[in-house]
């Protein structure tokens, strides 16, 4: 039985491992492409010294992200609209999940070095116990906020591939997406688009 479950589990691992290369190396041009041709899909109306934006919720890019609302990992309620007026990186994530552990050091530089909120949503119906999630956060030393979701925002965002990120902007609006792992040079790079 012991020996099943080691094979079941590389077996896992060898194609997480596989997907992540595949997503990182064959559909990066593809994004770029996607997050190019796709952001002008929305308009500014200027009536006073504010922008404001007007576009349809949804998950496309040039879309409103939409709204949550969630707890911390330290028990605070927080609403994805809290954060209007912020650049935001909102990452999908779990402590079993290699790509996701690989992006967390990139993530916490990013977040120190950078004008940017991170919002580090934690599948937490796909853990083993609030534990491993508070033990992932001091091991990795994160000081952005954690938030936990039941399934119920992954599942508004219809996230299937971990790590998953949205870049959105000030307004609200989503301007790129990412399925699988960003490093370091690529959030820098769609945060600069957003400016």
């Amino acid at each position: 039985m012991y020996e099943l479950k080691k094979t079941i589990i590389i077996i896992v691992l060898v194609g997480m491992l596989s997907y992540a290369l595949f997503d990182l190396f064959l559909s990066d041009d593809e994004s770029v492409n996607q997050s190019n041709t796709e952001k002008e899909d929305y308009t500014i109306q200027s009536d006073s010294e504010d922008s404001e934006v007007e576009a349809d919720v949804g998950l496309d890019i040039g879309s409103e992200a939409p709204d949550f609302e969630v707890e911390t990992l330290k028990g605070e309620t927080v609403k994805l609209s809290d954060y209007r007026g912020e650049k935001i990186m909102l990452n999908f994530w779990g402590t079993w999940c290699p790509p996701c552990r690989a992006e967390m050091p990139d993530m916490q530089k990013f977040y120190e070095e950078h004008d940017v909120t991170i919002l580090a949503m934690n599948l937490f119906d796909t853990e083993s116990s609030m534990q491993d999630v508070e033990d992932f956060v001091e091991d990795f030393g994160l000081t952005f906020p954690v938030l936990i979701d039941e399934g119920e925002v992954a599942t508004d965002y219809q996230v299937i591939p971990v790590p998953t990120s949205y870049m959105i902007d000030s307004n609200g609006i989503i301007q790129y997406k990412r399925l699988g792992v960003m490093n370091y040079d690529m959030m820098v790079q769609e945060l600069e688009k957003m400016n």
